[in-house]
């Protein structure tokens, strides 16, 4: 395969990897998922990713129909990275994609669950040593001494079931072998490591020793005549003896190495120690080739175990990373629906970028469309019960515009149905007590974008409508469609979006506040609301979070007012205030203030 044939490898990149990397290792590195050697070779850490992403996922990235639904995927991967035990996990993470095929979706749900009930069952001290172990593996850049020192570690720790059995099998001997041989051979450029070998320890000791000696001749000889030397035989005496105390060396290489035709003691000693370099030169670089024989031998009858080590340190280490975020989330398997059927529910499920800041304060909330099993709302009423002020129990639909209060949360359902489908798809588990999938073919999500012209207009219209006009199933997820152009034609457009989802049989929730202008609906959609229910005594809203079904909600704006003529604090804005308190029911404000007052 040509390299200019993977998405995003122009000329000038081609050129780049093929000059760094070489072609066959190039295809190797773009089809592995290698981030890391793509960004060593030049390229750019993004632009790497996204070259990645679309040759290891490419079907799967055509499912996000639109700018949003990828920037929603985006974030879902830096949340995943912040739980990365290695950087090459981060990187594996970093180039995952929604998955094509439901066998790859469960798969992959089922070793990052087996992961995640892995390492919650472990005691601490064991994942602080799987921890540092990998924490060492990152200082040696993911090398494949590092990872055999991991997986060594790994087995110490007793961690070799579950997720970990993928190095239960290797030989602890065979791995201690090999690790001494990388350790002795890896990244020391041709060299073998001291350490390896007594005897190349000590032919070096000797030739640093020489080394020093030659440097120092003219000391060397003055310390040897100070020591009463008299004649030539005391002074080759006293030299040899000196050899053979500070180098090491055998009294057979020095005697060999002494000069026979010095017409002086500084010849005769420079002569010598050039002669005893040279030499142990020589003997060192005969021993160093035999011994780096010897471990290269062993290596490679170590071979299988290595690739296998690094292989299995790498899988552990990104299901690792993918169940320390579920974890961190308590997220769950979802249920995949598939077929004729199609339904997008979830049982308190909650928003991962809220969760991120305040956990304790995020309301979990119940949603549903299409052929769903959510039979209550946890914390709402039974089933069937003639309460109007509970949230009842969705219905079947595959569509639902939701209304209501300003701030209630809307967009943040928006986002957290898109968090759901997409972490489902990626084959990951969600953030959600229970939670049933349709894998579908085109995610359109659409944020609130406050910007009013034909331009905005008309490129959102191209990137909403295709997907639902082509074959295959999708979900519009779609927040606020009137904020882009004036509220008559918004209206018109948004029943005809919701008209064409329905006939469509596509899933659906557009988040509005023009609920009463889209009347009637296809009897195929229903209308949900989410209520602001008052003040609190320090004039916060309050907002019951989740949705009520086939009840139009409302924005609520007296509560907002209220508080405005509460906070006021200049007479002049005061008046202004209760003036638009005038506009939305006078009575209706007081009766706020009052009741907020009276629960102080």
């Amino acid at each position: 395969m040509r390299l200019e044939e993977y998405w995003g490898v122009g000329p000038k990149t081609r050129e780049t990897l093929v000059e760094e990397l070489g072609r066959e290792r190039a295809i190797r590195a773009i089809e592995s998922g290698d981030v890391r050697a793509l960004a060593d070779a030049g390229l750019a850490r993004g632009r790497a990713t996204r070259i990645l992403r679309r040759a290891t996922g490419g079907d799967g990235m055509e499912a996000l129909a639109t700018s949003d639904a990828r920037s929603a995927y985006k974030e879902l991967l830096d949340l995943a990275v912040e739980h990365a035990v290695t950087q090459r996990a981060a990187d594996r993470i970093r180039v995952l994609t929604p998955l094509v095929s439901r066998d790859e979706m469960e798969r992959r749900l089922e070793d990052v669950l087996a992961a995640r009930d892995a390492w919650r069952d472990l005691p601490d001290d064991d994942r602080e040593s799987v921890l540092s172990a990998y924490d060492r593996y990152d200082e040696r850049d993911g090398s494949e001494l590092a990872a055999v020192e991991a997986a060594i570690a790994l087995l110490e720790a007793g961690v070799d079931s579950g997720p970990f059995a993928a190095i239960a099998d290797l030989e602890r001997d065979r791995l201690e072998e090999a690790a001494e041989a990388l350790a002795a051979l890896e990244g020391n450029r041709g060299r073998v490591a001291s350490g390896a070998d007594g005897e190349l320890d000590r032919l070096r000791d000797a030739l640093g020793a020489v080394e020093d000696m030659d440097a120092n001749a003219l000391e060397l000889i003055e310390e040897l005549r100070s020591g009463g030397v008299r004649d030539v035989d005391q002074f080759r005496e006293a030299f040899e003896d000196h050899l053979l105390d500070e180098t090491n060396v055998t009294i057979d290489r020095v005697r060999d190495a002494m000069a026979t035709d010095a017409t002086d003691a500084t010849d005769f000693v420079g002569a010598t120690l050039r002669t005893l370099r040279s030499d142990l030169t020589a003997a060192i670089d005969e021993r160093e080739e035999t011994v780096a024989a010897e471990l290269e031998a062993a290596l490679e009858e170590s071979r299988e175990t290595v690739d296998r080590a690094v292989e299995a340190v790498d899988e552990i280490a990104l299901h690792l990373s993918l169940a320390r975020f579920a974890l961190a989330y308590d997220c769950t398997r979802p249920t995949f629906v598939d077929g004729e059927e199609a339904a997008v529910s979830v049982v308190e499920a909650r928003n991962l970028s809220l969760s991120t800041r305040d956990a304790e304060d995020v309301q979990p909330i119940t949603y549903a469309l299409g052929d769903h099993d959510v039979t209550d709302v946890p914390g709402g009423l039974e089933p069937g019960s003639e309460d109007e002020d509970g949230p009842g129990v969705p219905g079947r639909e595959r569509v639902a515009v939701l209304t209501g209060a300003n701030s209630g949360g809307k967009t943040t359902l928006l986002e957290t149905l898109c968090q759901v489908v997409l972490l489902a798809t990626m084959g990951l588990p969600v953030p959600a007590e229970r939670a049933e999938v349709t894998p579908v073919d085109s995610l359109v999500f659409h944020r609130r974008h406050a910007s009013f012209n034909a331009g905005v207009l008309e490129s959102t219209l191209r990137s909403v409508v295709p997907p639902l006009s082509s074959d295959g199933r999708t979900l519009m997820l779609v927040d606020e469609f009137e904020a882009i152009t004036e509220p008559g034609s918004a209206a018109d457009l948004l029943h005809g979006l919701v008209t064409l989802t329905v006939d469509r049989d596509a899933l659906g929730v557009f988040v509005t506040h023009l609920a009463d202008d889209l009347e009637p609906l296809p009897p195929e959609a229903r209308v949900d609301g989410i209520f602001a229910e008052g003040l609190n005594p320090d004039l916060e809203l309050l907002v019951d979070y989740q949705p009520r079904f086939d009840t139009v909600g409302r924005s609520t704006p007296e509560f907002i007012v209220s508080r405005l003529v509460a906070n006021a604090t200049d007479r002049g804005e005061r008046v202004g205030f209760e003036t638009l308190a005038e506009a939305v029911g006078n009575e209706v404000v007081q009766r706020t203030l009052a009741d907020a007052r009276w629960n102080e």
